[in-house]
């Protein structure tokens, strides 16, 4: 059975083959692409670094401050603030991009998971809770008292069973009962039996 490959005709085979690369070779493997990974990363930073600081020397020269008089200063210091407005303002349009950004990638990840259906609900347990203690939770302190639910249930005595048996096996047959009150003489009956006669 060793090296089985999946026939269209039997599902139940699907064992793949062998690797040909050995444990040690595939270690060998891994460890050079983690070097090289970090040799990159390494690039990548110091790359980074060389590119704000050629930015900053293109941007802002250095300062030559001996020699200028009070004016020339005051000048200077008034060109530096009008930089300093328009990078905050580049600054805040960059964050509010961002942020906006962001917004609609989240609300597009929610699209995704409501098509694809696989929205994981949580986990939740049973839990047996009194009525007592349901209420105590939603009035606090309010709530006094127990509640049982089964002294506030009607009572049935058998007494009572009795006694609507007995009603039941008055009325007798019904035929009896509409020959008998059919007519002008059932609806005396009827009348008087409702106190209307009195």
């Amino acid at each position: 059975m060793g090296d089985q490959i999946r026939r269209p005709g039997n599902p139940k085979v699907d064992i793949k083959p062998k690797s040909k690369i050995s444990a040690s070779r595939k270690l060998s493997l891994k460890i050079m692409l983690l070097n090289r990974a970090m040799e990159d990363l390494e690039k990548e930073k110091q790359d980074r670094e060389e590119e704000k600081n050629r930015y900053l020397k293109e941007k802002h020269p250095p300062l030559q401050l001996s020699g200028l008089s009070l004016g020339e200063l005051q000048n200077l210091c008034k060109q530096l603030y009008a930089k300093i407005d328009v990078v905050d303002e580049e600054r805040f349009d960059y964050e509010d991009k961002v942020n906006k950004h962001n917004k609609d990638i989240n609300e597009l990840k929610l699209k995704v998971q409501d098509l694809g259906g696989k929205f994981k609900k949580p986990a939740l347990r049973k839990v047996r809770v009194s009525a007592d203690e349901m209420m105590r939770a939603l009035l606090g302190s309010k709530h006094k008292g127990s509640m049982d639910l089964r002294a506030n249930l009607k009572s049935v005595k058998k007494e009572d069973i009795k006694q609507e048996k007995v009603l039941t096996s008055e009325v007798g047959d019904w035929r009896k009962n509409v020959e008998a009150m059919s007519g002008m003489e059932g609806r005396k009956k009827m009348f008087d039996a409702a106190g209307g006669g009195q």
